[in-house]
């Protein structure tokens, strides 16, 4: 029998969700829930997270439409304001009668809004192909790693400027793949080799959440899952981001994961085209081999893509996994996932390395306690926010919520605001923060699990973090 759970905002109203969320009303709670359960354990241990992802849910919904036109608004302004130097070069230019460069998105000079916030590109090891370790977790990989997972929020114009005339790499494709639950593509990823021949390396990262998109936001706060026989329960979401499912049709997991595709999704899945890319990449370059990366939901998604493989029994293509390197990733399932993954890729040495930075709130989701469902698992460097590493089983303050971390973490958003304006002095100008990267701590004051979140943080942490060893 089929196990899972589809929590459905939309399918109740503000007071069938206060019967059910304070009362306990179990009608009220069936017209949020579609569940099959074979041992009798449901919602019940897990009412109040439910509760709370609904509301998230509905709340973002609410808002999706405004977001994304502010995203678009803000995109724009920027790439306007870069392109022609600034508010006053185009007051200048529109007095003298000069052109003002137009942005034009797709092309290789519009920037994303994650790539205004940190606009570094290049690498710490230069040259690049000579100088990284292949060695999971070591700090020019790691640093590689969060530089592709960066860039994977640009258009494909940006992504090819980058991998190939600043890092002197290769890139091999950009994909944009199908999620048939959204009915849209809204999963992308790119795949690039450190030399075009006889590559040594191929690195496949997945995009992450983007700030402005309500999906993305919408699939984090999601509680919904999918039990995998003899697996675990994963993550609905980030499955249907993969292409592997789709919650209208809970059947379509199963064929999916049982590694029956028809030929659509062949083409359109990202599970699936990455795999055949990645096939026959390794049959191309036979001494390479693959790194999976991402930042946020890309972090989710680049973890399952190794774990489906091992469910697929592709151990010829495992064989040849360097690593798996995530940033601010959530959570993507139940301690039984964390050990059948574990299993395979942390044994005889780890491969899988999740990186926290402080008080980001995305690695703090869907959330999780004693009786709640979701894990993580895999090897966790935390980095506080003097950029000190730890390795630890879990980060602090695992469900962001708590009178006990509220204050701290209020004024450590200040200590983040203070150190952003004064990085550049400190660590030289290659670590200066852009105004928007400050205008991005100000929110941080509000909303500190948000500002964290970003990119510059674990970059920073990366190139300028010291280890704090910590007994077990």
């Amino acid at each position: 029998m089929r196990r899972y759970l589809i929590v459905q905002p939309a399918n109740g109203g503000i007071t069938d969700l206060i019967r059910y969320g304070i009362f306990n009303k179990k009608a009220s709670g069936a017209k949020f829930l579609h569940q099959q359960h074979s041992n009798g354990v449901g919602e019940e241990e897990q009412r109040l997270v439910i509760v709370v992802s609904i509301i998230m849910r509905k709340l973002i919904k609410l808002f999706g439409k405004p977001m994304e036109w502010t995203g678009y608004l803000l995109d724009f302004i920027l790439n306007l304001l870069s392109l022609n130097g600034g508010l006053l070069n185009i007051f200048a230019n529109l007095l003298q009668g000069k052109m003002v460069a137009i942005p034009r998105r797709g092309s290789a000079t519009f920037i994303s809004t994650i790539g205004h916030i940190d606009g570094r590109i290049n690498l710490e090891a230069s040259p690049p192909s000579e100088q990284i370790e292949l060695q999971p977790g070591s700090e020019s990989l790691l640093d590689l790693s969060m530089m592709a997972s960066k860039l994977a929020y640009e258009n494909v114009a940006v992504i090819k400027n980058v991998v190939n005339l600043h890092w002197k790499m290769h890139l091999v494709d950009f994909y944009n793949c199908w999620n048939e639950y959204e009915k849209e593509r809204s999963t992308q990823v790119f795949v690039f080799c450190d030399k075009p021949r006889d590559a040594d390396l191929i690195v496949i990262s997945f995009r992450g959440t983007e700030p402005f998109d309500a999906d993305d936001w919408i699939t984090d706060f999601d509680y919904s899952w999918y039990e995998i026989p003899n697996v675990g329960k994963v993550h609905m979401g980030f499955l249907e981001a993969m292409g592997l499912g789709d919650r209208s049709n809970t059947s379509s997991f199963q064929e999916l994961l049982q590694d029956h595709p028809g030929p659509v999704m062949v083409e359109t899945s990202a599970f699936f085209v990455v795999r055949s890319k990645l096939k026959s990449l390794l049959e191309e370059h036979r001494n390479a081999k693959f790194m999976v990366t991402g930042h946020s939901l890309g972090g989710a998604l680049a973890i399952l893509f190794p774990a489906v493989l091992l469910l697929h029994e592709e151990e010829l293509v495992l064989e040849r996994l360097l690593g798996v390197h995530t940033f601010g990733q959530p959570r993507v399932g139940n301690r039984e996932l964390g050990r059948y993954v574990e299993s395979k890729l942390q044994h005889p040495n780890p491969k899988y390395y999740r990186m926290v930075y402080c008080n980001d709130l995305v690695p703090r989701l869907p959330y999780d306690d004693k009786t709640f469902l979701y894990k993580h698992f895999g090897v966790c460097l935390y980095y506080d926010s003097l950029f000190v590493e730890q390795k630890v089983d879990e980060e602090p303050n695992r469900n962001y919520w708590g009178l006990w971390y509220l204050i701290p973490v209020y004024l450590n958003a200040v200590w983040e605001l203070v150190r952003g304006v004064a990085m550049g002095m400190i660590y030289g100008p290659e670590y200066k923060e852009s105004w928007e990267g400050i205008v991005m701590r100000i929110i941080g004051l509000a909303i500190p699990g948000v500002s964290a979140h970003a990119p510059p943080n674990y970059i920073n942490s990366i190139r300028l973090g010291t280890q704090r060893h910590v007994a077990y």
